[in-house]
């Protein structure tokens, strides 16, 4: 199977789901459904609910709730795009090709809607995950993860960093979450914890090296290509890994964070095929 095909079969499904999900845009109040519809159904490649089904699959789980605990981490990620393009933060004009959320509502309500989808994706995995479920899920959102690494981002902006500091930024702020996605999609299909440990580690450098493709993209990308301004992080002085890394040496990293995720990957009497396919669509994009 081409990793394209699985991809926007997970997608058709996923938004399929998320349009019911999301309250109707003449339920009150309005305005906040209609903002979260607007960013959530702008479309989107679907990479973290594809991870979910994926390793929910390796290990038999029910598909349907899989799906549903997808599009619940789905409506994690779509928040956090929401408050990341805030002029608070990164202060973006354009979001997957149209006009970010608060640039349409305006900043109160672009705040609200977040709020609002953090809210309704933790009742979404409530009904479906169990309680270890859900707490890995808000570990990797909170401070320990992906809060925790914007924090960090806005901290260092403008200044010195050490690598150190830069890696600790990308796998908060963005590895936290895309390893959730593995591990959860796991758990609905009971694997055991050492293959929690194996999909951990599998995580941790897909999702780094995730983020390393992102810092690249903004340099060599463009607007057309992304669906979003580029030059953007050197514009603010965010440090990214071309910036300390160069970029060349930023590609390789990424590609071998990738390779080492792949060949890590070890679930006895489990098919992984599918993941991995999925870690050589983080890098292709600039190889």
């Amino acid at each position: 199977m081409q990793i394209e095909e699985y991809l926007g079969r997970v997608q058709k499904e996923c938004d399929a789901h998320l349009d019911t999900i999301i309250p109707s845009e003449d339920e009150r109040p309005a305005v906040i459904h209609k903002a979260m519809r607007y960013s959530v159904l702008a479309g989107g490649k679907r990479f973290r609910p594809a991870l979910v089904v994926a390793s929910g699959e390796v290990f038999d789980a029910d598909l349907e709730s899989l799906f549903d605990l997808a599009c619940g981490i789905e409506l994690i990620h779509t928040y956090s795009l929401i408050h990341d393009d805030l002029p608070c933060m990164d202060d973006d004009d354009l979001r997957r090709g149209k006009p970010t959320l608060h640039k349409v509502f305006g900043d109160g309500i672009a705040v609200l809607a977040g709020d609002a989808l953090y809210a309704l994706a933790f009742e979404v995995i409530a009904l479906c995950a169990e309680p270890e479920t859900i707490e890995e899920i808000a570990r990797a959102t909170g401070t320990d993860g992906m809060i925790g690494g914007q924090a960090a981002d806005i901290l260092f902006e403008g200044k010195e960093i050490s690598p150190l500091d830069l890696e600790y930024i990308h796998t908060h702020k963005t590895g936290s979450l895309i390893t959730a996605c593995l591990t959860s999609g796991a758990r609905m299909g009971n694997a055991a914890d050492e293959d929690i440990a194996q999909l951990r580690d599998f995580g941790g450098r897909i999702g780094l090296a995730f983020q390393i493709v992102d810092d690249i993209l903004d340099e060599t990308g463009t607007t057309e290509t992304l669906g979003k301004k580029t030059g953007a992080d050197k514009e603010r002085g965010k440090n990214t890994y071309p910036k300390i890394h160069g970029l060349q040496a930023s590609v390789d990293k990424a590609v071998g964070l990738v390779n080492e995720a792949k060949n890590a990957l070890v679930l006895p009497g489990r098919s992984t095929i599918i993941l991995e396919l999925l870690a050589d669509f983080v890098v292709h994009r600039v190889i």
